[in-house]
Parts: structure tokens; sequence; C-alpha cells
């Protein structure tokens, strides 16, 4: 007798047991089949995203470095000439002396001595130095500059407010002068630590030297004074270049300015 699978399985009770078997085999494997493809497709996934991750950092790198580059390159440390050619040391030097920036102050150097003989003749000595050529500097003495008849604390204010850079000839007639101390401590409330002022000793005893500088570097003008001279300068135009490049930096268009007027000199 032919017994159809359908009626076998209203039937016949194993035939629900068998069927149950099998559909849970089936249903085991389908599991195991999506399992499979779930994990395919994670892994492609996940493979597909650190290859993307990959190319992202790649771009990024490139793009850091081109913009670290180009930073780099394109910073100046002095108004430049043509694009391409770099100055040599004098023609900055002379850019910078023939700044806007320097001529802002009516003095380059502030130069304070006691009033004794051989004091006033070493101050003398240092800015006949500085003021020849080639860098001409621009320097206050008080026994030459000051107006006569003018209050003393009034000449001493407006020159060290029209100096960009202040030199202390700190010697044992200063410290015994109360001028000389008075113009110390302005320059002390002015700018301390602006690097704007220069102790300079000249046969002085470390014991007697102002407890107010003794956080300062000093030039000692007592062993080779033609030797300090030359640190003095090199300090006030060191000072008068950083100034010219943070003006720079705050004003960019002054760069080209600085270049159109370097032409129109030139020609």
């Amino acid at each position: 007798m032919c017994v159809h699978f359908a009626d076998r399985l209203t039937t016949d009770p194993l035939g629900w047991i068998y069927l149950g078997g099998f559909e849970e085999q089936l249903s085991r494997h389908d599991g195991t089949n999506k399992m499979h493809g779930w994990f395919r497709k994670f892994l492609k996934t996940r493979g597909t995203l650190s290859r993307q991750r990959e190319k992202d950092e790649i771009i990024t790198k490139d793009s850091v470095t081109s913009v670290g580059t180009s930073s780099y390159s394109s910073a100046s440390p002095l108004p430049t000439g043509p694009p391409g050619k770099s100055p040599s040391r004098p023609q900055q030097l002379q850019l910078v002396l023939a700044s806007e920036q320097r001529w802002k102050k009516k003095y380059d150097l502030f130069v304070c001595h006691s009033s004794t003989d051989s004091d006033m003749e070493e101050a003398t000595q240092l800015v006949l130095s500085l003021e020849a050529p080639p860098h001409e500097l621009r320097c206050f003495l008080w026994h030459r500059d000051a107006c006569p008849g003018a209050a003393i604390a009034t000449e001493f204010g407006h020159a060290l407010e029209e100096s960009h850079v202040w030199a202390l000839l700190i010697t044992p007639s200063f410290v015994q002068d109360d001028w000389c101390k008075y113009v110390m401590h302005q320059v002390l409330a002015e700018g301390p630590m602006s690097n704007r002022m220069i102790p300079l000793l000249q046969n002085l005893p470390h014991t007697q030297y102002p407890m107010e500088l003794r956080f300062y570097f000093y030039i000692d003008l007592s062993r080779n004074p033609d030797r300090g001279h030359r640190i003095v300068s090199k300090t006030v135009l060191g000072y008068l270049e950083n100034l010219v490049k943070e003006e720079l930096k705050s004003n960019p268009k002054l760069d080209e300015s600085e270049r159109i007027s370097q032409k129109d000199e030139e020609t």
C-alpha cells in the first residue's frame, strides 16, 4: 500500500519525530550558514575600515607634513629682498637700522653714569664707539644731551622713555650716586624682564654690586673694554632686530612695504 508523505506525517508519530529532527538540523544548518555569512561580512567590513583608516592616516600625515613645511618655509626672520634671494647679514642689519620700528624712538641706547670724571670718560668712549660707522647707533649721554635748565628728573624720564635699550655703567661712584640709583630703579620698574637693560661693570667688587641687579647678566668692562663695547653694540642691534621680527609677525604687510621702500632707495 502506498502511503503518501503527507498522509504519513498525519498518521505516523515517528514521522513527526523524524521531521522535527530534520527541521532542527535544517535550522542549525541555516543558523550556521547565517553565522558564517555574518562573520564573512564582519571581516570584510573590518578589512574595508582598516584599509580606509590607513588611507586616512596617510592623507593626514601628508597634510601635517605639508602644513609644517609650508609654515617653516614661510617664516622669515626679517624683511627680505626679492623672492628666492636671501639677504646677507649686513643687508639685514641695514634693514633693521632703517626700519620704522627703530625710528619710533629718539635713541637706541640710554647710558647712565655717575658725574665723576673717570665715569664720564668711560661712558664717552663707549658712546663714541657705538655711534661710529657702520651702525651709527643713537645714544643719550646726560652730560652731553640733556637740555640746560631743564629739571633733571624730567630729562631723565623723557630720555628713558625715548630709548630702546638702557645701559648702566656700574662703578663705585655709581652705587653712591643718588641720581644713578634713581635711574636704575626707573629702569627696573619700566621693563625688568624686557631684555632692555644692560648692566656694565667697571672696577667694582662683587660685594658692592647692587642687590637689585644680581639676577641679571652683566658685561665686565674692566678686563677688555673694546670687547665689551662690541658686545653692547651686538646686544642693541639684536634687540632692534627682534623688535622688527615681532612687528612683522603682527603685521605681515610691513614686509612688502619694506621691500618696496628698499627698492625705491636702490633706484
